[in-house]
């Protein structure tokens, strides 16, 4: 895992996809193995199991790590992050599709962070704003050099695509301002960015 130090911003709590320190933290680590058993790994219809479960995992600090840790690694038996098994999936299911703006930060901050098509989607438009070259993103998602350059590509098609969308949509707002240099956090995105018009508009142009 990469660790950065010269990074003088607030570190993201994401670690990265190796990282199970956070464990050590839960509510549940030092119980004995036949009450996690029982608990976290209980049958469909115990009730009394599941809502004991549910009352320690949400006093848990460690909650949404043990949820996302399930997702990342897909595991969909038991009890984690609060979720049982049926609850959880739908989220197993839209999980390429999970846009978690904690984790293109963490990305940024040098984080070997398990991310979505959607989130490295986001990473790369974020880069090709900062003027990243392409070797640079490659090392940041463990790519090949070959395939960093084609999302250098596409993302440079999308960022065009949407400046003329909203040239032709309000001609008289300001340009935002972004300084390339600034490498703390990724680059903000307006909010109409996040239309479904867009979206779709997007989708058309490309």
């Amino acid at each position: 895992m990469r660790n950065i130090t010269a990074n003088t911003t607030p570190t993201p709590t994401i670690r990265g996809i190796a990282d199970h320190s956070w464990q050590a933290r839960g509510l549940c680590h030092n119980m004995p193995a036949a009450d996690i058993d029982e608990l976290f790994f209980h049958a469909a219809r115990n009730r009394a199991a599941i809502d004991e479960a549910k009352s320690i995992c949400g006093r848990c600090p460690v909650k949404k790590a043990c949820f996302d840790y399930a997702l990342d690694n897909e595991i969909r038996h038991g009890m984690w992050g609060g979720l049982t098994e049926a609850e959880r999936r739908p989220w197993h299911r839209k999980v390429a599709k999970r846009l978690d703006y904690a984790r293109v930060k963490a990305a940024f901050a040098g984080r070997d962070v398990h991310l979505s098509d959607a989130e490295r989607e986001a990473v790369t438009r974020h880069a090709y704003v900062r003027g990243w070259s392409p070797e640079r993103l490659a090392h940041t998602l463990r790519l090949d050099l070959d395939w960093a350059r084609d999302l250098m590509r596409n993302a440079a098609h999308a960022v065009a695509d949407r400046d003329r969308y909203w040239g032709q949509a309000d001609e008289t707002e300001p340009a935002d301002e972004t300084t390339e240099d600034d490498d703390a956090s990724p680059v903000q995105v307006p909010r109409q960015a996040q239309t479904d018009s867009l979206i779709a508009a997007l989708r058309k142009a490309a």
